[in-house]
């Protein structure tokens, strides 16, 4: 008998994050005695034999994508993951394709379990540990992340610490984000306090309201040698003119294409000279099958793409490919935790103090993602979820 799906289950459930709150920006940030709940997904694909694919991750849009062609998997092989992606592709046309990356992950997981391998052996490994980059929260006025002065010691504390990289996420809110002064002053303490021992980024995460704002910040940047500048401006990180433009002002490297989706769209934006590093992540862009596709047009464009977000996804795509500089842990902060859910059974973790003496993560290796998830927790947080068969 060959090896089908039988079912497919998702579940949602929540998890609180303490000492975090939002800004008027809508980001994360750190907030003494506040409790933020964070909605998330699972997925378990069933199959007529003893293995099941998993993933834990996703958000509600993509779920919502992912109820429209669910019932294409049923009764169809798992390995056949290249045709599904193509079929699927198709079938979230009218959408941005995000509910593809979910069960990508989880269609990977399997096969990885079917054959006995961690994910990275199965696409070719590169690496085993993963050099890794400190990715901050946004900025806070509650005494944590507060001033350029606060940032550049925890810059020094994460250097202390091992990390090879600090990524700044700056003030969020339009009315806090045309106080650039304090965006620049950031970037030159940190520069100046940390600059010779770590290899410094910034993301204002689409916050910045005009090109003049965006070009303040960039030449701050250049002065003190940042390693890249990603998301500046308010059209979410999408325009290939309005960053090509940019580009021919600064010096320093951009980092584009994480609110874009796709194979397609993401080599335009290399074509067209809208970028210079390249985003991917498993979870936004179609799965390990979407990130690896574009992790190898970057690369047969001389380029280096870096991988969103941290995750068992991620490390995966990252051991698999040369040209990724830097795992992200993120988002971090001297005073609270990492956002990441508390759904892993074994030593799997993303926190600050993930890291070893010489700032790297290793690559799971047991089968498949080589994670064990907590269906514990995760089923006494539950609030929804489907089955499809």
């Amino acid at each position: 008998m060959s090896l089908e799906i039988t079912r497919i289950e998702t579940t949602e459930f929540s998890y609180p994050l303490d000492d975090v709150g939002k800004d008027e920006g809508f980001n994360l940030v750190y907030e003494p005695g506040s409790t933020t709940e964070r909605r998330l997904f699972a997925i378990e694909v069933h199959t007529n034999e003893d293995v099941t694919g998993r993933f834990v991750g996703g958000n509600s849009p993509a779920f919502a994508e992912f109820h429209e062609i669910a019932d294409y998997l049923i009764g169809r092989d798992p390995l056949r993951r290249e045709r599904h992606w193509s079929e699927i592709k198709r079938g979230l046309r009218k959408y941005d394709r995000m509910g593809m990356g979910p069960v990508d992950i989880a269609l990977w997981d399997l096969a990885g379990k079917h054959y006995d391998a961690p994910i990275h052996e199965l696409l070719g490994s590169y690496r085993t540990r993963l050099p890794t980059y400190a990715s901050t929260y946004h900025a806070d006025d509650n005494g944590g992340l507060d001033g350029p002065e606060a940032y550049a010691d925890f810059a020094e504390q994460c250097a202390d610490m091992g990390y090879g990289g600090f990524k700044i996420h700056g003030w969020g809110g339009s009315d806090v984000a045309r106080d650039i002064d304090r965006e620049v002053e950031t970037v030159r303490a940190v520069g100046e306090r940390v600059g010779d021992e770590l290899d410094l980024m910034i993301d204002p995460a689409c916050e910045y309201e005009t090109f003049a704002d965006a070009l303040q910040v960039g030449r701050e940047c250049d002065r003190q040698e940042f390693y890249w500048y990603e998301d500046p401006y308010r059209d979410g990180g999408i325009s290939q003119h309005a960053h090509r433009k940019l580009r021919e002002n600064i010096d320093t490297p951009l980092l584009q294409t994480e609110h874009v989706r796709g194979l397609e769209s993401h080599t335009d934006f290399i074509d067209n000279d809208a970028t210079d590093f390249v985003r991917a992540d498993p979870e936004y862009d179609a799965g390990i099958t979407g990130a690896m596709k574009i992790a190898h047009v970057a690369e047969g464009h001389g380029l280096d793409v870096e991988v969103h977000s941290p995750g068992p996804a991620q490390r995966h795509v990252i051991a698999a490919i040369r040209n990724a500089n830097y795992y992200e842990m993120a988002l971090v902060h001297p005073d609270c935790e990492n956002t990441t859910a508390p759904v892993y059974a074994g030593d799997y973790d993303d926190q600050l103090d993930s890291i070893d003496d010489d700032g790297t993560v290793p690559v799971p290796d047991g089968p498949g993602l080589g994670v064990e998830y907590d269906w514990d927790y995760i089923q006494n947080n539950r609030n929804g979820g489907r089955v499809y068969e």
